[in-house]
């Protein structure tokens, strides 16, 4: 197989690309597993706008047909939003997905995995996945942490989501060198909340210093991904032991259905959802948003280093 045949670039990141100018890379199971429709879309039409307004161009990247698109249109967009046959696809789904020509949206880790074969170094999401609470009995584990272990992507994120065990996320991350840079915070976000009880690596305030570090980090030769950690907007958030109240319901939830692996993320979410009547529906639109505009804004500065 030829990674050629399999990579397929949409006409506004192709041009972007050929012309050096910056690209932020999207996940899409946001899209499909993530929000209800018609919301995932709206907010995936804004999210891609707000990226070209803040200087760079959006390349939203899934499976369709077996073919890994970097950059996808707006049927296609609808189409991810509303069908119900569409995988989640992690790095373990990504052979088997394109092999059998099926549909898949990407994931963290495999947003990861496409943006660094197209060669895209700057990926914007709501929140990565992580160590998920009790992973000392259930050894459950996202993919997503060994991604940014390895794989050259600087990403942008409101934290970890507030449904894992953050401190043993934050100690998995520094076991493999990752770092956490937290933009205009010393606090650690946990997705809602603009904070934890958790720090940060590092705090830089500026999107040109972040770049800085993004670039000198793959200039050393250290391979593996950033964080960085962007709080949702005060007037946004939800308050911190508000939230965790409902997330601890929907656990008990979750584990009295025996719900697991891949499906534990997208039930929570869903849960937290109808406990707060909505409004963490409201509080992820708000983060994706801001941190696809802080995103475009690092793209811009590091599409000048490389």
């Amino acid at each position: 197989m030829n990674l050629k045949d399999v990579l397929v670039f949409s006409e506004e990141v192709a041009k972007a690309m050929k012309e050096n100018k910056p690209v932020v890379a999207l996940e899409s199971t946001i899209i499909s597993h993530g929000m209800p429709y018609p919301q995932n879309v709206e907010t995936a039409k804004e999210v891609e706008q707000l990226i070209r307004e803040n200087g760079a161009a959006p390349a939203t990247i899934a499976i369709l047909d077996g073919k890994i698109k970097i950059g996808v249109n707006e049927g296609e967009l609808e189409f991810l939003g509303t069908n119900k046959e569409i995988e989640k696809v992690s790095r373990r789904d990504l052979p088997y997905v394109i092999a059998m020509k099926k549909h898949g949206a990407t994931t963290v880790a495999a947003t990861m995995i496409c943006a660094n074969m197209a060669g895209i170094k700057v990926f914007a999401t709501g929140g990565i996945g992580g160590v998920h609470r009790g992973a000392e009995r259930t050894m459950d584990i996202s993919a997503d942490l060994q991604e940014l272990a390895h794989t050259n992507v600087a990403v942008v994120c409101a934290g970890a989501k507030s449904i894992l065990d953050l401190g043993l996320t934050l100690e998995y991350l520094e076991t493999n060198g990752v770092p956490v840079i937290g933009y205009g915070t010393d606090i650690l976000p946990a997705f809602y909340s603009s904070t934890s009880p958790f720090k940060v690596n590092y705090r830089i305030d500026t999107p040109e210093e972040i770049a800085k570090l993004i670039a000198t980090k793959w200039e050393l030769g250290l391979n593996g991904g950033l964080i960085i950690a962007n709080p949702i907007p005060k007037e946004e958030e939800l308050e911190e032991s508000y939230i965790n109240s409902i997330i601890e319901e929907a656990l008990k939830e979750a584990e009295e259905k025996q719900i697991a692996g891949k499906a534990v993320t997208p039930f929570l979410l869903d849960k937290v959802k109808t406990l707060t009547g909505g409004k963490s529906l409201e509080a992820n639109i708000a983060l994706v948003k801001n941190n696809a505009a802080l995103a475009a804004k690092i793209a811009a500065s590091l599409s000048s280093s490389f």
